[in-house]
């Protein structure tokens, strides 16, 4: 009798660390990556040698349709961080702080902090620095782009003797360790941050600045590849695409060696791009490896959620034209991959998902899978979808993207279909319509609007877009000077 209920004891013993072990408060690790279309291995890239990303999308869920609200840094990063789309906020450019223009509005760090979390941003979160620098506990900004080989100090040199912008060569493979560029320190930092907070709730993100220009990466992430096998993009643009739907080259123009008086860059030149491209590529997935080596290593694993994702896609030569700065599903598109806490992640491990996923709706997963009271946000948790990604979930997903303060994309997908409207930022009218089918491809060369064999599913695309967009409350009013 007494074995029984010692027996009886040690089990409801055994029962209650277990609950009280799911109930803890889980750890959150972001892997926030710049520039990063879906070129990963996981997602099918027949180029991208990316095995520890890949890893780390067997061990939880890969969603193949996730899509960021503005295809540039700051108001996406924005966007992610709060909750709030940039039709919400007001803010479309690179050059406005979240705080310069909203005081109260209650952000990830700051929520978490309150709720006594340590905060950690290492590199790139936020594009602004100073947006919620108090509210991480411990803060790493990032550093500026730098360059190993001689040559290409010496003509950095050169350009600030000449008081130009110090924007160098667009790609360097200087034959150094890792943490001579910034995201190998970056995950350095990282490491002994894990190390040091083991024992405390924390949410990290960490804020990798590659593939981002300049394509700099140690030599031998450049000797993964050969340069000869990379294709050449199709550079033809869209038919009756809108004329101001496009930016040709975006920020490349700036970098050091990029010619401005030809249509096209030459074969090589194009190749060399893509090449530092994937070398920067495969520089950040030894990072994630490194990082995500620590948290097991740690025994941090069995408790905290892994988010990978970017904060925009990227052209490397499609359409003729390179960088973000579009409403285009390659800008829009990005990779997002969740992985659970141990426990957890054995029952949705490796699974994909084609439900339509946006950045906006980190930012309510995070806080319910915490457990704390949610600010009013635009996005909604996916929590339900992770752990049943079969489930039926939303129809659309929307981006905008402004030409100058008069003109205001809005676009649309169903996941097949892409529809947008370039609008009068005061009147509403409506100045260009594009449509574009992507149901086996990012890219698309023919604008379908306007077309009658097409006219019901232009006519169903408008009415997503509308319903999302109400034309009383549509995203016209800015806060700030939309860059081009």
């Amino acid at each position: 009798m007494k074995k029984i209920v010692l027996l009886i004891c040690v089990t409801i013993a055994n029962i209650g660390f277990i609950y009280s072990q799911e109930k803890k408060s889980p750890n959150v690790l972001v892997f926030y990556v710049d520039d990063l279309r879906a070129e990963l291995g996981c997602y099918g890239s027949k180029t991208a040698l990316t095995p520890n990303i890949d890893k780390l999308a067997n061990e939880g869920i890969q969603f193949n349709k996730a899509y960021v609200q503005q295809a540039i840094c700051a108001p996406s990063r924005m966007s992610t961080l709060t909750g709030l789309r940039p039709e919400t906020l007001g803010i479309y450019s690179i050059f406005t702080p979240l705080r310069s223009v909203h005081k109260d509005v209650v952000s990830l760090p700051q929520l978490f902090k309150e709720n006594g979390y340590k905060t950690i941003s290492i590199g790139k979160v936020y594009h602004h620095g100073s947006d919620d620098k108090k509210e991480w506990t411990h803060y790493f900004g990032k550093e500026p782009n730098t360059y190993n080989k001689p040559e290409n100090i010496a003509v950095m040199e050169e350009l600030k003797k000449a008081g130009k912008s110090p924007k160098g060569p667009a790609f360097e493979s200087a034959d150094v360790d890792d943490e001579a560029y910034k995201d190998g320190r970056a995950a350095k930092y990282a490491v002994e941050t894990l190390q040091k907070l083991k024992d405390d709730k924390f949410i990290m993100f960490v804020g990798f600045s590659k593939p981002h220009l300049p394509f700099n990466a140690p030599k031998k992430y450049w000797d993964l590849y050969d340069k000869n096998k990379f294709e050449i993009p199709q550079r033809k643009k869209p038919d009756n695409m809108y004329r101001l739907a496009l930016t040709n080259w975006g920020e490349l123009k700036g970098y050091h060696g990029i010619p401005n008086d030809v249509e096209y860059l030459d074969d090589s030149l194009t190749r060399d791009l893509i090449h530092g491209y994937h070398a920067s590529i495969s520089y950040v997935d030894a990072q994630v490896g490194k990082v995500m080596k620590a948290l097991e290593t740690l025994k941090l694993r069995k408790n905290t959620m892994v988010i990978f994702m970017s904060d925009h896609g990227y052209k490397i030569g499609e359409y003729g034209a390179w960088c973000k700065h579009s409403n285009e599903e390659i800008d829009v598109r990005v990779p997002l991959i969740v992985s659970r806490e141990t426990g957890y992640k054995k029952r949705v491990a490796g699974k994909t998902s084609n439900a339509l996923v946006e950045n906006v709706d980190i930012f309510p997963t995070l806080v319910e899978l915490c457990g704390m009271k949610r600010p009013k946000t635009d996005g909604k948790s996916l929590l339900p979808l992770i752990d049943n990604p079969g489930i039926e979930w939303d129809k659309v997903a929307t981006s905008v993207y402004a030409r100058g303060k008069n003109i205001m994309g809005c676009t649309a997908t169903d996941g097949e279909w892409r529809y947008t409207e370039w609008r009068d930022a005061t009147t509403h009218n409506v100045l260009g319509a594009e449509l574009y089918e992507h149901k086996n491809s990012l890219l698309s060369f023919v604008n379908l609007a306007g077309n009658p064999k097409y006219s019901k599913v232009e006519a169903r695309m408008k009415n997503l877009l509308e319903t999302q967009f109400h034309r009383k409350k549509g995203p016209f009013l800015q806060n700030d000077t939309p860059r081009n």
